[in-house]
């Protein structure tokens, strides 16, 4: 279960004594008015969760401005106070109200970098009270969306059964999923929400518990959007293993963890054919060893991509924006070396092809190793000659020629 902030337990421990203090009122930093009044405008001050950033974007919504069309206009959006992080502030005119609607229809707050205002529990949260016209209100907002969508510790997650984990690329707002075949393990149409959120590894997945009581059962998955009318086909599992599947528009298809690989800033990717028993790689140029001294920094790792397997130098990521225009010299770190394979500036990624006879940057998409071209294909075979028949003709025989 999520801790809650210390200051908020700090104001509930607090609330008997302010009870027995009848005679004096405590008001916290946080309440104190950071914004003037402004005469025909309602204005509300928002007490924000101590994660808010100075430079996130924070509006109002609700029935009185349109809900969320009313993200990205200047009349909903929240300022910071210039002397404190906690409070933010928005002008509203009532002019501006659609439809007759007014704040006392239910409003909320939005935060384009965390997501909705929560309540404690995870709860939507409506407001409903509202200040007088050329006056203020202060409003506590509790949580982002984000506080409770953290990924958790996957050590810390108790599992019911084997779990389906999903990399969800689908594009659904709604996801859910519906299982048939041996048993309906989900309940009828369209099945359950994911069970959670999760980081592995530095994948971040939803997932799906099926339920002890279900090991064991054959069953075709159909993921949908919570029975909106968009679903994608069956991918039939036997519930005796954990199974990762990415969802794309076009459907669930097999997920490898251990094919993803998260890079350093940007990369050298090195498809070697030298031989040798060890590969680094050195740099020289605007910084010389810049990422160390020769004979230079090892092998990061290795992935295949489009099929090729390369060996793959990360550049770090404060190198990232630098500017920097390097010299690579790939090396075995024993005598050999490829001398200024490339020259190019530290804004991209780079294959390489190297060979001890030389190295030559290549374009993956279009690259096949050495001994993978496409056969060269068999010459046509010539045409038969054709022969012109003729007839030599003596007094007493006649004789065919070919020519």
């Amino acid at each position: 279960m999520k801790n809650f902030k210390s200051y908020y337990l700090f104001i509930l421990m607090l609330l008997p004594l302010l009870g027995a203090c009848s005679k004096d009122e405590i008001i916290f930093d946080s309440e104190l008015p950071r914004f003037e009044t402004r005469p025909g405008y309602q204005l509300i001050e928002a007490i924000v969760p101590q994660e808010t950033s100075a430079n996130d974007e924070i509006y109002i919504i609700g029935h009185f401005n349109g809900g969320m069309d009313a993200v990205g206009d200047p009349r909903w959006q929240l300022q910071k106070a210039p002397d404190t992080d906690v409070k933010w502030g928005v002008y509203l005119n009532p002019d501006d109200f659609v439809e007759g609607k007014s704040l006392a229809d239910g409003y909320t707050f939005y935060n384009v970098q965390q997501g909705e205002e929560r309540g404690i529990g995870d709860v939507a949260v409506r407001h409903t009270d509202a200040p007088a016209i050329g006056g203020r209100l202060n409003v506590l907002i509790y949580f982002w969306e984000d506080y409770f969508r953290k990924p958790v510790n996957p050590d810390e997650v108790q599992h019911d059964g084997y779990t389906i984990y999903v990399v969800d690329n689908s594009g659904y707002d709604d996801l859910a999923l519906y299982a048939w075949g041996d048993a309906e393990i989900f309940g009828g149409w369209p099945g359950i929400t994911p069970t959670g959120s999760i980081q592995i590894d530095g994948i971040n997945y939803k997932y799906f518990d099926t339920g002890a009581a279900n090991e064991g059962l054959n069953v075709n998955l159909i993921f949908n959007n919570n029975g909106g009318g968009k679903q994608l086909a069956d991918y039939n599992v036997t519930l005796d293993q954990d199974y990762y599947l990415e969802l794309t528009p076009d459907g669930a298809v097999p997920f490898d963890p251990s094919a993803v690989v998260t890079h350093d800033g940007y990369t050298v990717y090195v498809y070697d054919e030298t031989g040798w028993d060890e590969l680094y790689l050195y740099m020289w140029g605007t910084v010389n060893d810049l990422n160390g001294a020769w004979p230079g920094m090892p092998v990061t790792g290795t992935q295949t991509i489009n099929g090729v397997t390369y060996k793959y130098f990360d550049l770090g990521a404060a190198n990232c924006d630098a500017g920097l225009e390097e010299h690579i010299i790939l090396n075995n770190g024993n005598g050999k070396q490829v001398d200024d394979v490339v020259v190019f500036t530290l804004d991209r990624d780079v294959y390489v092809q190297l060979k001890a006879s030389g190295a030559q940057e290549i374009d993956p998409a279009t690259f096949q190793p050495s001994g993978s071209e496409t056969p060269e294909p068999e010459p046509e075979p010539e045409p038969a000659k054709e022969y012109k028949h003729y007839i030599k003709a003596y007094p007493d025989k006649a004789e065919l020629i070919e020519k």
